[in-house]
């Protein structure tokens, strides 16, 4: 399927676009299933967010219009959305009345391995540290040179995912996806004001958390409590849910929140 630039089908976008000179700019990918986006409203909040923290100036009624579109045209796949602030000269100020660009790509629904969801996956320690800058915390904004240099990190088939830290040594979330423990049957979370990304999936499992009486804490999470953990899982909006079972040294089982919680996100995508 064609890309589409502001709406059109199109194979380029301009030399002159801040979002492929300084990353200026926000992004989602969404799952689409018989040509319906997944968690489109939790996207577009995120995105609306991101638009405010920014100042980027967007008709999100028109992107959404498009995307849904776009997701019909697409039936079943991936489509990536890019809103960048436009196009300017050299230099970081942007330009003054210059219009946001409305980028769509689609590729296939990945294929992961039925084991990542039923045993579980091992996790891979990144060296590489997120940076802290509460202004851009929680945000899909384009700049992820920090994801790029963690997940050059390994090659091997053997872990699927990979664990970020902050400077502090704070676990924060997976390189493509946000991380859950359970503890005492409590759900933990780390508290994403400073640095990583606040997942749609994330957000999404909260509220059902709430909504099912789960406990939960968002808070900081010191790396000595991994070992404490009776269940961890890590989530995003493509996938779900994948339990965690390994991380170097350290192993754990599929529990029953887990298992429940990834029912909960099953149903979240198919809907």
């Amino acid at each position: 399927m064609h890309s589409w630039i502001d709406g059109q089908p199109a194979t380029a976008v301009n030399l002159q676009n801040r979002g492929l000179a300084y990353g200026d700019g926000l992004f989602e990918t969404l799952a689409v299933r018989s040509g319906r986006p997944s968690l489109l409203e939790g996207h577009f909040a995120r995105l609306a967010l991101g638009c405010q923290r920014l100042g980027i100036d967007a008709d999100l009624a028109l992107v959404r219009d498009e995307v849904l579109r776009y997701a019909s045209q697409l039936g079943d796949g991936v489509a990536k959305l890019i809103l960048t602030r436009g196009d300017s000269q050299r230099g970081y100020a942007p330009a003054p009345g210059a219009a946001p660009r409305r980028i769509l790509q689609a590729s296939p629904l990945p294929s992961y391995p039925e084991q990542h969801a039923e045993l579980g996956v091992r996790l891979f320690e990144c060296q590489t540290r997120l940076g802290e800058q509460p202004l851009l915390a929680g945000l899909k904004h384009l700049n992820r040179l920090e994801q790029v240099l963690a997940r050059a990190e390994w090659q091997d088939s053997e872990h699927a995912e990979g664990l970020m830290r902050d400077g502090q040594g704070r676990v924060i979330e997976g390189v493509y996806s946000n991380l859950f423990m359970v503890r005492d049957g409590v759900l933990l979370t780390a508290d994403l004001r400073r640095c990583g990304v606040a997942g749609v999936m994330r957000g999404a499992l909260l509220e059902q958390a709430q909504a099912l009486a789960i406990p939960v804490q968002v808070r900081d999470l010191a790396f000595g409590e991994l070992q404490q953990a009776d269940e961890v899982f890590v989530c995003n909006s493509v996938y779900g849910i994948w339990p965690v079972r390994a991380l170097a040294a350290l192993n754990w089982s599929p529990g029953p929140l887990t298992r429940k919680l990834q029912a909960v996100a099953r149903t979240l995508l198919e809907t």
